[in-house]
């Protein structure tokens, strides 16, 4: 939280909006490559299996609790931002443990576009 920029005004109100309890925890951290959990053998070896990371991948932004890591010249966009707020509130009615257990078996289950948490997200992209 230290190192991410806080919301601004109209993103906290999106974020209100979109139902997350303390949008004022939220932060933005720009990098120049989104972190995955590596030392984590069975999320490294999933996330390689289900095209996460490995050679060329580039992820754009990715939601660890209320910090919202985003690569450097992505584009974060009003409806780009309402999508990964969701995933902030899913974590935020769940805990990550649980929503990182949860995402990734759905995503072997049914892929990415049809994963319940991925579903939920698009449609804020849709409704923004």
């Amino acid at each position: 939280m230290k190192s991410g920029e806080p919301l601004n005004n109209k993103e906290l109100t999106l974020a209100a909006q979109i139902g997350i309890r303390h949008p004022e925890k939220v932060r933005i951290v720009y990098v120049d490559e989104v972190p995955f959990p590596r030392e984590n053998f069975a999320l490294k070896t999933l996330g390689e299996a289900l095209g996460f990371i490995g050679d060329g991948i580039i992820n754009n932004a990715q939601v660890f609790g209320y910090s919202i890591y985003v690569r450097k010249g992505f584009d974060l966009n009003r409806a780009k931002l309402a999508h990964e707020l969701v995933h902030v509130l899913q974590i935020e009615r769940s805990d990550l443990n649980t929503i990182v257990t949860q995402h990734f078996s759905d995503l072997a289950k049914y892929g990415y576009n049809n994963s319940p948490l991925e579903v939920e997200a698009f449609k804020a992209n849709k409704k923004i």
